[in-house]
């Protein structure tokens, strides 16, 4: 029942002011009894009330104080920030084109701006003219503004991988002003989209963004002065040196590490249908059935520590019921794809080799139907055309789940404008957005001029090439689908701290747009689903400059700043690694060095439903069924709500049916025929360790010590990743391969189960 009551859905009242508050007047006066750790006492004093819900981590464990006499905009953000946002973009770019799935992580960001801003802290005078280099102290807004103009940059935009993609299989390159200002113009279309949303996303307490939590807390530890954050910081660095001194023995001597099988260890690669169930240390080798990693560089995916309990097990409701169903389906032949490999995401011809898309297209890249009645339709593994169901079920289910369980939340931000007023006029009680009133708020205008202008600008470039790569009135269309797929998965995101992929959902739906165009398929992924989650990215960075009272316009500065100048780098990276990698980055299996395999699954997808929507997804066709999971999907989350609101509140089963998140659970179903899988069984674990146990037995430790262990695991395991990656992964285009040996095999996957095929 102590579960169930973490449930965020059932507990919430609507203000009698229409408001977006969520307290009511007990917790309320809560929050008064048991502050954050806050105000300037040097306590070590952490009160030992258990938070019950998701969001009161948001009062609890953040402090909301401020000093406003703290310099944001400095010397040190501008060369840090500049700096930094080179660096991470560039790196961004590489790590695309390699064949380890790694990013720039923004605590890797924060943990490295933190050295270089204390050093120049310390090594740079204060007196005379130099104290407009050095100002003082380094602190905890320019920190937060350094971090988040060099993660923005960070963030390889989709519009490069287009690019990329364009110039890869269809030899088209655009001039490189074009291709700048298009990445730069689909960055935009978000921050317009999330400045709009900030009423409803941003400001209210509800959406605290779980995954920001440990980012916030560190930053506070790091920069707060009182005894108890000096004993946090102390805990911080032993915790980052113990993961960054063993991080490195299960990613490169010791691989076996990464997904301990006792079952497959056992089997000792015999069977095939062990390896399928339950490997899971290789890539795309099995769905990891009782797996278990140590590799905090893999159990983090599943963010064990930040993720609300409600969030984990409905995540691990959805993996058990994808346990049996991928596996039954495979066996039981479901999408004619028994005699394929088990998991997969490339196309295959009817003999099971890998499809020749360019064989079935005409020399304007449209669909040659005289071809394809000779080559044949390609096909899908069975687990990854299921996969693609259970993204778009999750989709669908994700439009109903918001509508039915946030309407009052929708009403009281859109209702009569509101999200129109200025920030005095706002109705919102939450303990960060009240401090940050003194700060002068960026105008709802300045967005929407943003937003319009980019709008503009990606219209012109799409009409750019020699055949316009996408017409003007789709641009508009699927930025209006996207505009409001934002407001649905935000919510998610906001109060889960899950995303929900819409990827194959828009293709799907651009296939039917735009039959037989591959290349205007592919493209709508900067509008139809690169934009939404811009904007879901944007929209956390404006909550993370409201946690720590970053004044409003320093954070659209930064923002803007990291944008332009990854879109710069993104572009001019691509081109260099493009023109002196273009054979291998072709080739399907690449090399240990480059890949071009991010690309690639851009092209499979845009040629499969692009040129191919009509004959794979159409009703009757082989797989119309994964087109049609959008609209099934929306009646997912109808009868649980129904089940809750004519059902007594106080009751086990009212309880069970708020507790249910089916759009996670849809998609859970299908998230594991990918890549690598030893890691869930640990976050299971973990998660209960952590959510339930800590939470409910140890709620001091827990509010101290929690979300800060989260953040010193992901930070030490992301910087010796990083050295990894350049030292012996291949990143500085020489790869250093262990010796094989028992714990690291050359005949087996890495957990002992049979070789994929």
């Amino acid at each position: 029942m102590a579960i169930l009551n973490d449930s965020p859905v059932f507990r919430r009242e609507k203000s009698a002011s229409g408001s977006l508050d969520k307290f009511d007047e007990k917790a309320l006066s809560a929050s008064v009894v048991y502050p954050a750790i806050d105000d300037d006492q040097e306590s070590e004093h952490v009160d030992a009330t258990v938070i019950t819900k998701a969001e009161d981590v948001a009062v609890q464990v953040i402090s909301a104080k401020d000093d406003p006499s703290l310099p944001a905009f400095t010397f040190r953000t501008v060369f840090l920030g500049v700096g930094l946002s080179i660096f991470s973009a560039v790196l961004a770019t590489i790590y695309t084109f390699k064949p380890q799935n790694a990013s720039v992580s923004q605590l890797f960001c924060l943990v490295i701006a933190y050295v270089l801003g204390e050093t120049m802290a310390r090594l740079i005078p204060t007196h005379g003219w130099f104290r407009y280099l050095n100002p003082g102290p380094f602190n905890i807004k320019e920190h937060a503004a350094i971090v988040i103009m060099a993660s923005t940059a960070s963030s390889v935009a989709v519009a490069m991988e287009v690019i990329a993609a364009l110039d890869l299989f269809y030899n088209i390159d655009l001039n490189p002003a074009v291709a700048i200002f298009q990445i730069f113009a689909s960055q935009m279309l978000g921050y317009g989209m999330a400045g709009i949303l900030r009423t409803l996303l941003v400001y209210p307490t509800y959406a605290f963004y779980p995954a920001y939590i440990s980012v916030v807390s560190l930053l506070q530890s790091l920069h707060f002065g009182d005894a108890l954050n000096m004993k946090r910081r102390k805990y911080f660095w032993i915790v980052f040196a113990v993961i960054f001194f063993w991080e490195w023995i299960p990613q490169y001597p010791f691989p076996l590490l990464t997904a301990i099988s006792v079952i497959c260890l056992a089997d000792n690669g015999r069977h095939a249908f062990v390896r399928n169930l339950f490997g899971a240390g290789s890539s795309n080798e099995g769905i990891g059935l009782f797996s278990f990693s140590t590799s905090w560089t893999l159990i983090t995916q599943g963010a064990p520590l930040v993720w609300p309990l409600q969030t984990q097990i409905n995540s691990f409701v959805g993996m058990a019921i994808g346990y049996a169903v991928l596996t039954a389906a495979y066996y039981a032949g479901s999408f004619n794809g028994r005699d394929l490999v088990f998991m997969s995401t490339a196309l295959f011809n009817s003999e099971g080799q890998t499809y020749n898309q360019t064989a079935i297209l005409t020399p304007d890249n449209s669909l040659d139907k005289s071809k394809l009645e000779v080559v044949g339709l390609p096909r899908f593994t069975t687990t990854y055309a299921i996969s693609q169901m259970c993204y778009n079920f999750s989709m669908g289910a994700a439009l109903v789940h918001v509508l039915l369980w946030h309407w009052n939340d929708l009403k009281a931000a859109f209702g009569g404008f509101r999200f129109l007023r200025s920030n005095s006029e706002q109705e919102i009680d939450d303990v960060h957005y009240r401090e940050m009133k003194k700060y002068t708020e960026v105008p709802q205008w300045w967005y929407f001029i943003l937003f319009l202008a980019s709008l503009a600008v990606g219209i012109g470039c799409s009409y750019a090439a020699p055949e316009p790569l996408m017409p003007w009135w789709s641009v508009l269309l699927f930025t209006a689908i996207s505009a409001v797929i934002a407001v649905c998965l935000g919510f998610i995101a906001a109060t889960t701290g899950f995303q929900i992929s819409i990827r194959y959902a828009i293709q799907i739906l651009a296939a039917f747009i735009h039959p037989g165009k591959p290349i205007t398929v592919m493209y709508v992924n900067l509008y139809g689903n690169s934009t939404a989650f811009q904007t879901l990215a944007l929209l956390q960075d404006l909550k993370l400059g409201q946690y720590v009272k970053l004044p409003p316009r320093v954070t659209f500065s930064s923002q803007l700043a990291g944008s332009i100048i990854g879109a710069i780098f993104n572009y001019t990276m691509m081109k260099t690694i493009v023109n002196s990698n273009r054979e291998v980055l072709l080739d399907p299996v690449g090399t240990r060095v480059w890949s071009g395999w991010i690309i690639q699954g851009y092209n499979s997808a845009a040629v499969a439903m692009g040129a191919l929507g009509k004959e794979l997804f159409t009703f009757g066709k082989p797989y119309y069924l994964i087109s049609f999971a959008v609209f099934i999907g929306l009646l997912f989350p109808i009868p649980f709500w129904l089940i809750h609101r004519y059902t007594k509140p106080t009751s086990l089963i009212s309880k069970v049916a708020a507790y249910i998140n089916t759009p996670i659970i849809a998609l859970y179903v299908g998230f594991l025929p990918y890549s690598v899988n030893g890691q869930w069984w640990s976050c299971v674990v973990i998660g209960f360790a952590a959510q339930w146990w800590a939470r409910s037995r140890r709620p001091k430790w827990f509010k101290k010590y929690n979300y800060l262990t989260s953040a010193a695991l992901d930070g030490g395991s992301q910087v010796i990743l990083f050295i990894l990656s350049f030292a012996v992964f291949g990143a500085s285009n020489h790869a250093v391969e262990f010796p094989n040996w028992w714990g690291n095999p050359a005949n087996l996957s890495v957990d002992r189960c049979a070789a994929t095929e």
